[in-house]
């Protein structure tokens, strides 16, 4: 799922200069959306197109194991099968839903990995065209499919078990992000010293850019009409992701319904809160917890980030212009 969320990223477009250092741009399409991988500084003799084939590689197998979209992942075959007994899946598979609940269980449900029927319910999915709300009955219907608590996991067997038939998992707030991090790990056990890694908006960095300053991270001004950033954040060896209302959404009699669904409700958000950006080490967890924060609002979203000590940066919609809120953790990130 195309998420709203969008991270400007600053040097990308790069204007080469005297002292600059040489750098590689990989770039595509993967899991429906985009990637970039830029390389600072890459070694002499470096097989551009082998390392291509590997990134692909790597964003295949991502797409194999968490895709909604293809009816042959992993994730789909574990959806399409409706026992209630403990399911054989793959390790990382396994590993992948573990982490994914353990972040519902902390955001109390506000980040979701069982959403999926909520999703498709309001047109979001892969088989779905939003554009007219559901019913009540429809909602709480869907709702009765929905919830982190009915998903059993047991990874030191290897086993995942459902407590209803029709449970359906959708990874879709934690997989681009897991797509970052498992290129990133691959780029460092290779010993690339200074890399961006983005895909879809998510994105991780390490080391240096090519002006041999930390990279400049622009997040986006909360905009419908244009992108353009509303700040900007120079960040090394970290995770950035941002979760946001402003892209993906159909109007409806005059009332706009975004694609950022809490499942406690089963409606799209509807408060003010426009959008969230998270920094953390991983870009899963960073992107997983953007979601929740975003569901939460412009009260209970700070308050969460405060409370799991998260360097966090909301936007809030104001009367006039847009307001700011941050933590003590993105602020002195910001500062360094």
């Amino acid at each position: 799922m195309l998420r709203s969320l969008t991270i400007c990223l600053a040097l990308l477009a790069l204007v080469a200069c005297d002292s600059s250092l040489p750098q590689l741009d990989l770039k595509g399409g993967a899991l429906g959306t985009s990637f970039v991988v830029s390389l600072v500084d890459p070694p002499a003799g470096l097989d551009r197109e082998a390392l291509q084939e590997d990134v692909h590689a790597v964003l295949q197998s991502v797409d194999d194991l968490a895709s909604t979209w293809r009816d042959d992942s992993e994730l789909s075959r574990f959806n399409a099968d409706l026992s209630i007994d403990w399911i054989p899946v793959s390790a990382e598979f396994c590993d992948l839903l573990q982490r994914a609940r353990d972040v519902s269980v902390a955001t109390g449900g506000a980040f979701d990995l069982t959403i999926g029927p909520l999703v498709n319910l309001w047109g979001f999915g892969p088989n779905g065209q939003a554009g007219n709300p559901p019913t009540t009955a429809d909602i709480q219907a869907a709702q009765q499919r929905v919830g982190f608590d009915k998903l059993e996991t047991d990874c030191q067997e290897r086993l995942v078990r459902k407590d209803v038939p029709d449970l359906y998992v959708d990874l879709s707030g934690w997989a681009k992000g897991y797509a970052v991090d498992r290129l990133a790990d691959m780029l460092e056990a290779r010993n690339f010293k200074n890399f961006l890694v983005e895909v879809g908006g998510e994105l991780r960095v390490r080391g240096l850019n090519r002006d041999r300053n930390k990279w400049a991270i622009g997040i986006e001004a909360p905009s419908t009409s244009a992108r353009v950033p509303h700040a900007i954040v120079d960040v090394t060896d970290t995770s950035v992701a941002t979760s946001g209302d402003y892209r993906n959404f159909f109007e409806h009699e005059g009332q706009r319904f975004s694609h950022t669904i809490d499942a406690r409700t089963g409606r799209p958000v509807s408060h003010s809160l426009a959008a969230v950006t998270v920094i953390a080490p991983s870009a899963a967890y960073a992107d997983a917890m953007a979601t929740a924060l975003l569901v939460l609002g412009p009260d209970a979203g700070p308050a969460l980030a405060r409370e799991l000590k998260l360097a966090a940066y909301f936007l809030v919609r104001g009367q006039t212009e847009i307001q700011e809120i941050t933590t003590t953790e993105f602020d002195t990130l910001s500062k360094l």
